[in-house]
């Protein structure tokens, strides 16, 4: 199992850093990629993906952060892609959910990243939330450019996973699809995706599974809980988890270009 989506540099994996790290190993997971969100982030990330064995990291600017995107973020950004853990350009993309940066500096930055993507021949790591028509727009004249992109955290609806998959690109699936309530949508959704464009992730420390029984103590996630989420995936498009297992792996594996 590969966790595509861990934020290993969240000050909730602090004090155990190492533990979680151990903990996800012990259940199966046998790579992750960490989540670079800002430049700081990013650069916390490559040098946590060298100190663990088979963990890659991200190097971007998440929507949130794009106010801060300057020229020398860029260079910053572009060094970071140029070493061997980094293998995606992001977290990138838009968030008009809460417009902690301008919906202008989000779309600037964006556009920075896939540009800087294009050209170094790197694959991105993207995020959309309630902005999907401008997200598309944005990121349709870079597609043909890019050796491949992932829609991180999908919870949209049937029409814009196939939007997204018309468009060749892998979407990955966290806990949300193990909550009946608010997840629904995504379940629904989840069968319709074809097994070569799909990839699991945790998201971890957030979106716990809802459904965990016993219930943790604590909110927090981890990827440890990935074969969870695994699981309630195949479970839901009817297909064996060391299938699906392996076949998840090897879009990994396409993806960004690693072995594990």
């Amino acid at each position: 199992m590969f966790d595509i989506g861990v934020n290993l540099t969240s000050s909730q994996f602090s004090r155990d850093q190492r533990e979680v790290v151990a903990r996800a190993q012990a259940a199966g997971v046998t790579g992750m990629l960490i989540t670079g969100t800002n430049l700081h982030e990013s650069q916390q990330a490559q040098q946590q993906a060298q100190r663990y064995r088979h963990c890659w990291s991200t190097a971007g600017v998440h929507p949130h952060d794009s106010s801060g995107w300057t020229t020398e973020t860029a260079q910053a950004i572009r060094a970071l892609a140029s070493l061997p853990e980094v293998v995606a350009v992001g977290e990138c993309g838009l968030d008009f959910n809460r417009n902690f940066s301008t919906p202008r500096e989000q779309e600037y930055a964006f556009s920075a990243q896939l540009a800087l993507a294009a050209e170094l021949n790197m694959p991105v790591f993207l995020h959309c939330r309630d902005a999907h028509e401008r997200f598309l727009a944005l990121l349709d004249p870079w597609l043909n450019k890019l050796p491949g992109a992932v829609l991180h955290c999908f919870t949209g609806s049937a029409q814009e996973a196939r939007d997204c998959l018309d468009r060749g690109m892998y979407l990955g699936i966290t806990g949300w699809v193990c909550d009946e309530r608010r997840g629904q949508e995504l379940r629904e959704v989840v069968p319709l995706i074809p097994a070569e464009r799909l990839l699991i992730e945790t998201d971890a420390p957030y979106l716990l599974p809802r459904d965990l029984v016993p219930k943790p103590t604590s909110r927090r996630n981890e990827p440890a809980l990935l074969g969870h989420i695994l699981a309630t995936v195949a479970s839901l498009r009817g297909e064996e988890v060391q299938w699906l297992d392996s076949v998840t792996d090897k879009n990994v594996q396409r993806l960004f270009g690693i072995a594990f």
